[in-house]
């Protein structure tokens, strides 16, 4: 795995030639072969997912891994799936992204100074990376955390999992990371070295359908988490939102 220098764009380059986790591999392909029915006329991405946002981003997003008929059948994070919807539903209520929906790689969707990225990137069997999987990609996070340095004030980790996957990155990119390491909790809050890490529970529709996870709780995160990142970013329901 080559993850050497160069620009964000050049990374994400690499990212999507990667073929590192045979198990990883052959079910990105297919799925993309076999396709889900309501997609058939869809020619599947079927490779790694790369980041999706603006090279200077002072918000970062960390989700777990691409879905199987959403990043993998569109090529972009969080694009084409119910958990998507709910996250770039709420980066639109706070005024972070240019449209509340995100259908395919080209519907015109831009991000205000956030990006959207995960520790694994290809997508897994049963939505579950293995530990080694996660391992074995991690360097391509830390790279981008390398990249995004200059400019990186917040990030919001979406789960338990991706919690446990970015903090040994963040130690790699050389951020100094507390010991022992904090625990995962929606809203937990971790200075680190000129960042602010913040957990959230993930969009999943686990969390979402039986409401574990609301829309105002994760516009609240997201929004304290922009101000710490020094983005505008406003209430649209004001103190009663739901």
């Amino acid at each position: 795995m080559d993850t050497a220098g160069g620009s964000l764009a050049a990374l994400d380059r690499r990212v999507t030639e990667c073929r590192a986790c045979p198990r990883l591999v052959a079910w990105r392909e297919e799925v993309a072969r076999t396709k889900r029915a309501a997609f058939a006329d869809w020619t599947y991405w079927g490779r790694p997912v790369p980041g999706f946002g603006p090279p200077d981003a002072r918000l970062l997003i960390v989700g777990l891994a691409p879905a199987a008929h959403g990043g993998n059948r569109t090529g972009r994070m969080f694009t084409g799936d119910r958990s998507g919807d709910v996250l770039y539903q709420a980066l639109h209520d706070i005024g972070l992204a240019s449209q509340p929906t995100a259908v395919s790689a080209d519907d015109g969707l831009e991000l205000f100074g956030v990006r959207i990225t995960s520790p694994v990137h290809c997508a897994p069997p049963a939505n579950k990376p293995t530990p080694g999987e996660r391992d074995t990609c991690r360097p391509w996070l830390v790279q981008e955390l390398h990249l995004l340095r200059p400019t990186l004030k917040a990030v919001v980790v979406l789960g338990a999992f991706g919690w446990q996957a970015a903090l040994p990155a963040f130690t790699e990119a050389g951020w100094a990371v507390p010991r022992p390491r904090p625990a995962f909790a929606h809203g937990a809050r971790v200075a680190l070295d000129g960042i602010d890490l913040f957990g959230c529970f993930h969009v999943s529709q686990r969390n979402t359908f039986t409401g574990r996870l609301t829309p105002g709780m994760l516009r609240d995160v997201l929004r304290t988490a922009a101000r710490a990142a020094d983005l505008p970013a406003y209430s649209p329901g004001g103190p009663g939102e739901k």
